[in-house]
């Protein structure tokens, strides 16, 4: 390759949630980066718009939380996911989602500081892209990725302006693969997949219509409509989403992949829309139509030297489950101190291993989990009498059935409302989106069995504080004032909690952070202390004795425990951050 054009320490291609947020990340920890993308500008389209709470505490991390709560749509307006045979017609079943059936409510309000919302990928990434742009990541648009050399210092990375056709390099310490479903980079790199691409076809179709007057009593991110007959199968499921209340909305409709991609033009859009809202007397506007496929594919190897691969380029799905872009942000997460404290010299490159055996498990789990979503649907037509071997209107009278007076249909009403039930794990998979611990060398054991979820692992997530799991969120005081664990962590930097008792640690942490030369902000929590712990919480889920300690990674999750002080407090703290560290 020539000589490069640019160099920067990392090059991140591609400008999604992952890119973006991986940019972000690294600009507030101090690290040079650039973004190709081969777009104009971001998100052309609302794609994805679930927002959990573990990507709403990175953003909360990258201080534009309030930001993105200012534009999205809050956690209680996205309740009811509503089955019916159109907007306007008969509701077949609602299902409380997202926690906001009220005893669910209780699991999200423990579980983080922050609230699970919805917001448009078009509305989210021009937040993210600011809080990076604004600490210093460069971005480059109209720029597409061609190919890349590695060698022992880094990478050229081969460029192409998409407005003047000139090809230029970029010289980067390393690569960052963020370029979605089709990645060129995961392309170049042949990283082996297993699963499928293609295993069913979609079309999204975005319009303007006023439906306040058939959602805004029963407030939901989705309605799904059974209407017989109407696409692929026979069955006629179609989505109707909400963009925005309640004038905005994207349908998701399916057709036959052995076919290949309909042309969608506006005439059947509206079509298509007017069925499922059930109703032609309301004004219609179409914003844009696509088609897309849904994949069940995931890498079974994310990286290669000096190039990681992150986001949809890993993991490709259907959005079953609202997982796709925040698991992308958790990937950004992952791997962004750890590119951070190399590039910095905290770390040894080594660390940079733990990418693979943290994140690629999950890539796994996410994508198996949105496609039995898909397969989870198979009660509600089952209990309905639909199937793809059965005439469309033998399916609308075994609809009807439920309304008649007779064993068989009483029967038919309870599998209706067991297989509504049965969606919670796609509607409420809390434990899915937050229970992720990690294994791996960037983790230091302290040799304890892994606890037994009490509850279903799924559905509901659960607190610990053995090295490898998140950090539980529990409310201290300062200074009277309620402040989060996770709030006195993060920021790119090591935290060490500790009690009284566990000076030990402190003076340990105090001289290691020197002699390393890497940030390690001790928390004390305890009376007359950095911080109190306000409602005995703290003490109840900590799992260690106020002289223990534990370590945090930069990424919340928990790299060191002891269960109380010993003598040897500063031998064990250190060689456990030469493990994590690559050291």
């Amino acid at each position: 390759m020539s000589n490069p054009r640019y160099e920067t320490e990392v090059l991140i291609i591609g400008s999604g949630p992952a890119g973006s947020t991986t940019s972000a990340l690294l600009s507030n920890y101090g690290v040079k980066n650039m973004v190709v993308t081969k777009y104009g500008w971001l998100a052309n389209s609302p794609r994805a718009h679930i927002t959990n709470q573990r990507a709403m505490e990175v953003f909360r991390d990258l201080g534009i939380e309030e930001e993105i709560i200012q534009k999205a749509v809050p956690q209680e307006l996205m309740g009811n996911n509503v089955f019916c045979t159109s907007l306007a017609g008969e509701e077949l079943g609602r299902l409380y989602s997202w926690g906001n059936q009220p005893n669910r409510m209780a699991d999200y309000t423990l579980a983080s500081p922050t609230k699970i919302c919805d917001i448009p990928q078009n509305l989210v990434e021009p937040i993210i892209v600011g809080a990076g742009a604004r600490k210093g990541s460069k971005y480059k648009f109209d720029t597409e990725y061609i190919s890349h050399e590695q060698d022992e210092a880094g990478v050229n990375v081969l460029c192409r302006d998409r407005l003047s056709g000139e090809e230029f390099s970029i010289r980067a310490q390393y690569l960052v693969g963020a370029d979605g479903g089709n990645s060129k980079v995961a392309e170049n790199l042949n990283l082996p997949y297993e699963g499928e691409m293609g295993v069913g076809g979609s079309m999204n179709i975005v319009f303007k219509m006023d439906l306040t007057k058939y959602v805004a009593h029963r407030p939901s991110a989705l309605y799904w409509v059974m209407q017989p007959g109407s696409n692929v199968g026979g069955i006629g499921m179609g989505l109707v989403r909400m963009v925005r209340p309640w004038d905005e909305w994207l349908i998701v409709w399916g057709y036959d992949i052995n076919d290949g991609p309909p042309e969608v033009n506006d005439d059947l859009a509206k079509e298509i829309a007017i069925k499922l809202v059930g109703d032609d007397s309301i004004p219609i506007e179409i914003l844009q139509t696509s088609t897309w496929t849904v994949n069940h594919c995931y890498a079974t190897k994310i990286s290669d030297g000096k190039v990681f691969c992150m986001g949809d380029a890993i993991h490709r799905h259907p959005p079953s489950n609202g997982l796709g872009s925040n698991t992308s942000i958790q990937d950004a997460f992952n791997l962004a101190w750890k590119l951070a404290s190399v590039v910095k010299g905290e770390a040894n490159e080594g660390i940079l291993d733990s990418y693979q055996k943290e994140r690629g498990p999950i890539a796994k789990q996410i994508v198996d989990r949105a496609n039995k979503s898909i397969e989870e649907f198979g009660p509600i037509f089952q209990s309905l009498g639909l199937g793809d071997n059965i005439e469309p209107e033998q399916m609308k009278a075994n609809m009807e059935k439920l309304k008649d007076n007779n064993p068989a249909s009483e029967q038919q009403r309870e599998d209706l409302r067991k297989a509504i039930a049965l969606k919670s794990y796609e509607f409420n998979c809390h434990g899915v989106e937050l229970n992720q611990r990690y294994t791996s060398n960037a983790i230091f054991s302290d040799g304890t069995a892994e606890e037994e979820y009490l509850r279903d692992q799924e559905l509901y997530y659960q607190a610990s504080t053995r090295p490898g799991a998140h950090l539980p969120h529990v409310w201290l005081g300062d200074n009277g004032h309620q402040i989060s664990t996770l709030d006195v962590s993060g920021k790119g930097k090591f935290t060490l909690f500790t009690g009284i008792g566990g000076e030990e640690w402190i003076q340990s942490a105090i001289e290691i952070s020197k002699s390393l030369n890497i940030d390690i902000k001790v928390v004390q929590i305890g009376p007359d202390r950095d911080y109190t712990d306000l409602y005995g919480e703290w003490v109840t889920i900590r799992n260690i004795k106020d002289s223990g300690c534990l370590l945090i990674r930069p990424d919340f999750h928990i790299a060191f425990r002891a269960t109380e002080v010993r003598k040897d407090a500063k031998e064990q703290l250190f060689n456990a951050l030469n493990q994590v560290l690559g050291l």
